[in-house]
This record gives C-alpha cells, structure tokens and sequence, in this order.
C-alpha cells in the first residue's frame, strides 16, 4: 500500500462513487452501476477487503475470474467497464494506487462464449454424475454437481447452504438469505424457497456429509456450512473451480475432444487453468443447462421459474437452450393428437 492513499472501505468507495456520477448521467445508469458495483462488493467481503488500499493487479484477476463464472461475455464486458470507471475515480481521491484500472483484464472467451447456447448438456451432465457415482460416491465434487444439476440453483445459494437447511422428512433443501450471517441470495428474501431433491438425489447430500474426506467446520459466523473446506465455507471462486475440473471430459474417463494429452495439460493440471479445457462448464453454464433440461422434461416454466429463481422473461431469454425441435417435441407431448 502506498503512503500516498488514504483508507477507503468499498462500501464507502461505492457510495462515493455513486454521489459523484449520479448529477451527470441517467437514472438507469446508476442503477446499472449499482447492480454491477454490488457484485463487487461481494466479492470484497468474500476475499475480506476492507480496504480498497490494498488492491492489487492480482486480486481484480481474481474479481474476473470469479464474475467469468456467472454471466454471459457481453455482460461482463459491460461489468468491468464500469469497475474500471470507479478504480479511476477511486484513483483520483487517492483510494487505489494510480493505473489499477488499467489491469482489469477480461479474459478471452471463445466465439459464442456470451450466448445461452453455452450450457451443460443433459447427456454429458449424466456421464459426469454417473462417473462421480461409481468411484467418487458422496465426494464434494459428488455433492456440487448433483446439488447444482438437481436444482438449476445459483452458486452463491450453494455455497450458502447450512446443514441445517436441510429436510430429511420432505427429502428437501430451504434456500435463505441470511445478510447479516456471511451469506446471500442474488433476490434477496424474494429467492427463498423449499426446493426437492427427492430419494435419489438427497442420498447424495447425506454420503456426503458422512464422507471421511468432509471437513466438518463452522465459519465465521458460527453456522455450519453444507458443503465445506478446510477454511469452513467455500468461497464462489472455490465452487467455480470445482465444477470447471468435474467437467473436463479426461476427467471421468473420456478421450479428450481437443487431441490434448492429459499427463501434460496445462488445464488438468493446474489449479488455476482448469477453464483452459474448452469443454469446461462454469457453474451458470450447469445452471442453464439444468433449467434446459427440466423444460424439456416437460416441467411447466412457471414451476421452472419459481424452482430456480428465475423469472419467465429471463428464463426464456437468456436460460432456455432448447432448440426449435426439441420445442416442438414438447408441445407435442402436450397437445392431443387430432383427427
């Protein structure tokens, strides 16, 4: 931290932010931006910034890298461009050191990288939770992608979820947004929910916490988390990175798609280059797939909507990943046949 800065919380970065922007642009400019800068400040109580001296090149690579996993490329785009609009300002009041905006990088995406066809497929989901079933039954890998895949749900709600949330009765799960205990819904009290996972999937959840390799922690708030690590609750990051190494195809056994040799690919073997694998899936692509699956299942949207949080216009614009044939097959199923 250089000598020059004077201390400066996020919260106060923001609203600092906000007040000097909002006499110049449009209203819904500064609602875009304080939806965007939330995000940010999230991950800043995540990581425990508390000061926004202490930034560093690294650590905005890190904010990429854990936004990446939620949105779409053009969403990002739009994301960082305001980051690096408040980093300028905040260089300005002597908050951050002088040219960090500069090293807000967005990554490189593939061609269609932002579009919803980008999701993880009901086939390949399958050959992933069958694989984790048969050799790394009630792994933590095991308990993401079948919570994940089974409830469509975000992996913020994931990685909020306490033991006590679950309902051994009702072979279910409850969703809470708990603000002043460490963790959130993306909307709110208006995300929470029962969800059901039913016989087969809740026996995952319960192998899982009785795996030997399950750290059985507490967080920093006292509460017990569901699915943990040896620092107590994941991290978003954390979960990102899980998910990104379960859906590598060498993974469970398959010949790599990309003519890669697994003993000497960079993206099975570091840690941090697990989304080099084109064929990685983040965690909304599991989500987008999972909506995609339960519509084709024949799931009504309006229970698809209130199942994965999600209102009907944005499911249908930005989760819905059915092509026009399995639509119509849909309907098919649906409407009687005539004569």
């Amino acid at each position: 931290m250089s000598d020059d800065l004077q201390p400066l919380s996020p919260e106060e970065g923001i609203e600092r932010f906000l007040r000097h922007r909002e006499p110049s642009v449009r209203d819904s400019t500064i609602q875009n931006a304080k939806t965007r800068l939330r995000y940010f400040r999230e991950w800043c109580e995540e990581r425990n910034v508390e000061n926004l001296n202490d930034l560093t090149g690294r650590d905005l690579s890190d904010f990429v890298a854990w936004r990446r996993g939620d949105i779409a490329a053009i969403t990002l785009q739009k994301q960082l461009s305001t980051i690096r609009t408040a980093l300028r300002y905040w260089a300005d009041i002597e908050g951050v050191t002088e040219g960090l905006a500069e090293k807000v990088h967005a990554p490189e995406l593939p061609d269609g990288a932002g579009s919803r066809d980008v999701h993880l497929k009901a086939d390949r989901a399958k050959d992933i939770l069958h694989y984790l079933s048969e050799y790394e039954p009630g792994s933590r890998e095991h308990a993401v992608m079948a919570l994940l895949w089974r409830t469509g749900m975000r992996r913020g709600a994931l990685r909020s979820l306490d033991v006590e949330d679950l309902r051994p009765d009702e072979q279910a799960i409850v969703l809470r947004h708990r603000i002043d205990d460490g963790t959130r819904l993306k909307n709110g009290e208006g995300g929470e929910r029962w969800v059901y996972l039913g016989p087969h999937w809740f026996s995952v959840v319960e192998k899982y916490l009785n795996h030997p390799t399950r750290p059985d922690k507490r967080d920093d708030h006292g509460r017990r988390p569901l699915i943990t690590t040896r620092n107590g609750r994941p991290t978003g990051d954390t979960i990102y990175k899980t998910v990104l190494k379960a859906t590598q195809p060498c993974r469970i056994g398959e010949p790599c798609p990309h003519d890669r040799d697994p003993e000497t690919c960079e993206a099975r073997n570091g840690r941090d280059h697990y989304s080099k694998c084109p064929s990685s899936r983040s965690p909304h692509a599991v989500r987008r797939g999972a909506i995609t699956h339960h519509l084709n299942e024949d799931t009504p949207p309006e229970t698809v909507s209130e199942r994965m949080d999600v209102s009907l216009d944005v499911l249908y614009e930005h989760y819905d990943a059915r092509t026009e044939r399995e639509k119509m097959s849909v309907r098919r199923r649906q409407v009687p046949e005539g004569r």
